[in-house]
């Protein structure tokens, strides 16, 4: 995925109320949307080197939006809307080696009343439905984890994914790793040990894990390399 025009680095003064961050572009203090409701856990130190999109919507109050910040020397990519896209120019160029090919690719598709999977693709008269988590937890330099806080949504769309398996499905969960230098995966079990108890749950039934890193620069976010799930 390709930015729409340059991002523009600053330094991070802080981030509040979830959805702001304050930063300094040259002598300047701008706010901007910080389109990630999670806990960023490691990656909210003052004076981290942050990049930032303009927008030249007249309907947005606010003119600029958190894509990257650079923490512990690595380019981490923030914008949790990106996700989706990201893994949908995967899916349609066939950078995820298990899900290539595919004849249909559906994002936000309904499996039931309550619960809408980010995708759904047909190969060969197989669907499958992927859910994608977006990771931006590292707390050595070569693991990438997930997830960064207790995720009482993310434990349910296992359950689920446990569930369409019943109906007939192929499904996955793509953990996306949009932070650089990355070599391992693993679930975060010490955050939250109900996640990790679903995890294994939906691993014994049968639910495909993957774990991608991206390439990440302030032109383009793009899936680059498969990483090793080092979970029990």
């Amino acid at each position: 995925m390709k930015f729409t025009k340059s991002l523009i680095k600053g330094k991070l003064i802080r981030r509040y109320k979830r959805f702001f961050v304050d930063v300094k572009i040259n002598k300047e203090i701008v706010t901007a949307h910080c389109p990630n409701t999670g806990s960023m856990k490691g990656l909210l130190d003052k004076e981290n080197e942050v990049y930032l999109l303009k927008n030249n919507d007249p309907k947005r109050k606010l003119k600029y939006g958190l894509e990257i910040i650079k923490a512990k020397k690595n380019l981490v990519g923030v914008n949790t809307h990106m996700a989706n896209k990201i893994v949908y120019h995967g899916l349609s160029n066939n950078l995820i080696k298990e899900l290539q090919n595919n004849d249909v690719i559906k994002p936000e598709v309904f499996f039931n009343k309550e619960t809408r999977f980010d995708f759904l693709v047909e190969k060969n008269n197989q669907k499958s439905f992927i859910e994608v988590k977006n990771v931006t937890l590292f707390r050595d330099e070569k693991t990438a984890e997930f997830p960064d806080a207790i995720t009482t949504r993310g434990s349910k769309h296992l359950l689920t994914l446990i569930d369409a398996i019943k109906k007939g499905y192929k499904t996955y969960l793509i953990f996306l790793v949009q932070v650089q230098n990355m070599e391992k995966f693993k679930i975060a079990k010490d955050i939250d040990s109900e996640y990790y108890k679903n995890y294994l749950a939906a691993k014994k039934a049968g639910v495909n894990f993957l774990a991608y890193k991206c390439k990440i620069s302030s032109k383009e976010i793009l899936i680059e390399t498969k990483l090793k799930i080092v979970n029990d």
